[in-house]
């Protein structure tokens, strides 16, 4: 390739504050992959965050770039795949798969889309120098008229409406809204932007716990879990940042809760039956060789946990420590204490940005 702005290229990011930031562009934080979109004619690469090519998993995307973008562009934004109850983060996972005969039928039986919100560069200019009032109207000109997998990212100056897509967009899968300041110029991996995101806490129930990578006496994290309607307790989610001093302390203090699998909750017949559990000896989708067999515990201990957003019944990522709660019954920790946004349609904030 040979743009203006040639790849790796890390992402602009954004940091975490706590209020809306006034005098910014406004958009929708977009849960997917962040990837980079260089097309060169007839090359087309897709970069990730940590500048590692996401090309091979997105053959769908590829092809829809050289129908859909200008000749010679780079353009920033977020790999999704939009499902009629919104973005499903679960099937991108999938896509990363050794074998390419499973990412070509994945890339068939769930298309991804591309969801643009900056421009680097556009024919042989090259504009991360330029503010990004210039860049944004500049990519929203780019892409008019694009067809169904490349999207703009609607946006907004007006702080009022950017509060009510804080609320409303949850609804849809978005975790949030991002704040740029209209002068700033495009720096790849400085955290110049801001993002506003969901917290909420939970009580949970401490179902079990994974030792520490040093191999020391030691938790490495912590398993969550929440009561369902019918009894059962399902696997939500982890924690694990904690002082090294306070994951010696809690492996001493946990053993007296530790049991066999025959009597608990999450046993491995269960588990073959279909229940989300933690699987023993299950390797991660991300790292193949991730060991993520854990130590069953009564479940007899009371946590308040930090989350920003549900995905299915699981926290969709890490959640954060808060405090113990001895004062909580285990069974009383029930999805019915999770506030549940509204729904609210991907077509709405984008139209045609839907399941294809």
């Amino acid at each position: 390739m040979q743009l203006p702005v040639n790849p790796p290229v890390s992402p602009m990011l954004a940091k975490s504050v706590s209020v809306m930031p006034p005098d910014a562009s406004y958009e929708p934080k977009w849960d997917g992959f962040r990837s980079v979109c260089f097309r060169d004619r007839d090359e087309v690469e897709l970069g990730s965050r940590n500048e590692k090519p996401l090309t091979r998993y997105f053959p769908e995307l590829v092809s829809a770039a050289l129908a859909e973008l200008p000749p010679r562009c780079v353009i920033d934004g977020e790999i999704v795949i939009a499902t009629d109850a919104g973005l499903d983060f679960d099937a991108l996972q999938q896509r990363i798969h050794p074998a390419d005969s499973r990412v070509r039928m994945l890339a068939d039986k769930t298309p991804a889309a591309f969801v643009a919100f900056d421009l680097l560069a556009l024919g042989e200019d090259d504009y991360t120098g330029r503010p990004f009032s210039e860049r944004r109207a500049a990519l929203v000109e780019a892409l008019a008229g694009t067809g169904q997998a490349f999207h703009v990212t609607p946006a907004t100056t007006d702080q009022d409406t950017a509060q009510r897509w804080f609320s409303e967009f949850e609804g849809a899968g978005l975790d949030g809204v991002i704040a740029k300041p209209l002068t700033i110029t495009y720096q790849p991996d400085k955290r110049v932007m801001f993002k506003v995101k969901h917290e909420r806490t939970a009580d949970c129930v401490v179902a079990g716990y994974r030792v520490h990578k040093s191999g020391e006496d030691a938790i490495g994290s912590l398993l969550l879990g929440l009561y369902k309607d019918d009894g059962m307790l399902a696997s939500v989610g982890v924690i694990g940042a904690f002082p090294m001093a306070e994951r010696r302390r809690l492996f001493t203090e946990l053993q007296s809760l530790v049991t066999e699998f025959d009597d608990h909750p999450w046993n491995w017949a269960a588990h073959e039956a279909g229940e989300r559990t933690p699987a023993k000896n299950a390797g991660s989708r991300w790292n193949a060789g991730k060991d993520l067999t854990f130590v069953p515990l009564r479940p007899e201990r009371v946590v308040e946990v930090r989350y920003d957003h549900m995905e299915g019944e699981r926290f969709r990522h890490t959640a954060q420590f808060n405090r113990w709660r001895p004062d909580r019954d285990p069974r009383s920790c029930t999805y019915e204490q999770l506030e549940r946004p509204l729904t609210f349609s991907l077509g709405e904030i984008i139209p045609g940005l839907k399941a294809r």
